[in-house]
């Protein structure tokens, strides 16, 4: 495949070790995307809806290893392309939705902390964002005015343009606060303040611990609290749009930490919090927002503790009388993961060989062929048709060209007939396994 022979070294080395390690890359992706056609394109639908002041909520409901956390990097890197600002985060025992002690807020530190854009998008672009915007507003005047930097008129012009910025801000739920200190960032850029820039930064980022401190330094009654921090991601969505992104996707990934909280009540609260950030979106409340999270089926279908056991969630999120395994409504709120099917791993192995090939400088010896017999093998262990994930495949499959790289003298046949890589019952073959192979039966 041409298109793999071209990927530099430096990507294809993450993209394999990081599939190796069972982590998804956060670069690469497009390298070795199959399947899930029709999930992006209806996740790319909210996209477009976003970028025209929508908002939208969406969970990606799938089992560990079943290419959750692939779309939604997926899709990351797609916005991030089309000019969005992404925040993503994991929750755990120590970041959920709500909490007694910071959780919340703790989550809320951790999407501004991955703050991505297209030309930063390892995270950490708060004070970027910032600059830039101050920077592009004075170009912009300096072009409608045709003045020169150091003009009076044209500071006075900038002003103008940033004040109009705060100015529509200062309206929203806790806007005036978030618009002063805007404001106070921008004087400070002017002046080459760097300190006072860091404290505002530092307030954005919810490091505040008490209002008393915030006040002093900053001259603000207010701090972000566990309570209202996600008021604070839709004024930072408005925001970002008036500084000339097309919106913001907020994406985060273990709801199953939720699911695990042992307090009903706490539990209880979580998802209240996650009812708030969905009628929000549905209702017109945000703006240029789009919100995605990751969850496993249990941590969604669960009646005692998962996400239906909250029946505000559950009545406005189970599937409808129609919609069964292989024909998804794919529009409404919950996309559930089908299994990729072999054929697509058989792709999927076909592109990791070439990369692999290219990344360590051998000619590829492995046939379709070859790839075929080895996905039919691991289709047909014993359970695979209910266990069998593009994780474990993936890591199978990186194993074997390894071991195929670093010991010549075996054979590919020696390899997927050996005890290790057969399947454990003889002619245990699941039904489900049989109906995938046929599809790319050489």
């Amino acid at each position: 495949m041409e298109e793999n022979k071209k990927v530099p070294r430096r990507i294809a080395q993450t993209v394999i070790n990081s599939l190796k390690g069972g982590v998804v890359p956060r670069i690469g992706l497009p390298y070795i995307t199959v399947g899930r056609k029709a999930e992006i394109e209806a996740l790319l639908h909210d996209v477009d809806i976003i970028t025209e002041g929508g908002a939208s909520f969406r969970f990606i409901v799938g089992r560990y290893g079943s290419g959750k956390s692939f779309l939604i990097q997926t899709i990351r890197n797609y916005v991030m392309d089309r000019g969005f600002i992404v925040a993503d985060a994991d929750l755990s025992p120590e970041r959920r939705l709500q909490g007694t002690r910071g959780q919340g807020l703790a989550t809320y530190r951790e999407l501004i902390g991955n703050l991505s854009t297209k030309t930063k998008p390892e995270g950490g672009a708060l004070t970027l964002i910032l600059d830039r915007w101050i920077s592009a507003v004075q170009n912009e005047a300096i072009q409608e005015s045709g003045l020169l930097p150091g003009d009076a008129a044209l500071a006075e012009l900038t002003d103008k343009k940033i004040y109009a910025v705060t100015a529509s801000i200062r309206e929203l739920v806790h806007g005036f606060e978030f618009a002063r200190l805007l404001s106070a960032y921008y004087r400070a850029y002017l002046s080459g303040d760097d300190e006072t820039k860091a404290k505002v930064a530092r307030w954005f980022r919810g490091e505040y611990a008490l209002k008393r401190e915030a006040k002093e330094e900053l001259g603000v009654n207010i701090i972000i609290t566990d309570d209202d921090w996600y008021d604070y991601l839709k004024l930072f969505a408005v925001f970002f749009r008036l500084a000339g992104y097309k919106g913001m996707m907020i994406m985060i990934d273990e709801l199953v930490n939720i699911y695990k909280i042992p307090n009903s009540v706490t539990r209880r609260y979580n998802y209240e919090k996650m009812l708030t950030m969905y009628n929000d979106t549905l209702q017109g409340k945000a703006k240029y927002l789009g919100i995605i999270m990751g969850a496993t089926p249990q941590a969604i279908e669960d009646k005692r503790r998962g996400v239906y056991s909250y029946e505000a969630l559950r009545s406005r999120l189970a599937e409808g009388k129609f919609s069964r395994p292989g024909a998804r409504d794919l529009l409404a709120p919950v996309i559930r993961l089908e299994p990729l099917t072999a054929e697509e791993m058989l792709i999927l192995c076909e592109k990791l060989s070439d990369m692999h090939a290219s990344l360590y400088g051998y000619e590829r010896a492995l046939t379709t062929e070859d790839l075929a017999v080895f996905i039919k093998i691991e289709f047909e262990r014993v359970g695979a048709d209910l266990n069998i994930t593009p994780r474990e495949v993936i890591r199978d499959f990186i194993e074997l060209l390894d071991l195929l790289y670093q010991h010549p003298e075996m054979s590919v046949s020696e390899l997927l007939n050996s005890d290790e890589f057969s399947y454990a019952e003889s002619g245990a073959v699941s039904d489900n396994a049989d109906k995938n192979y046929v599809e790319f039966t050489l």
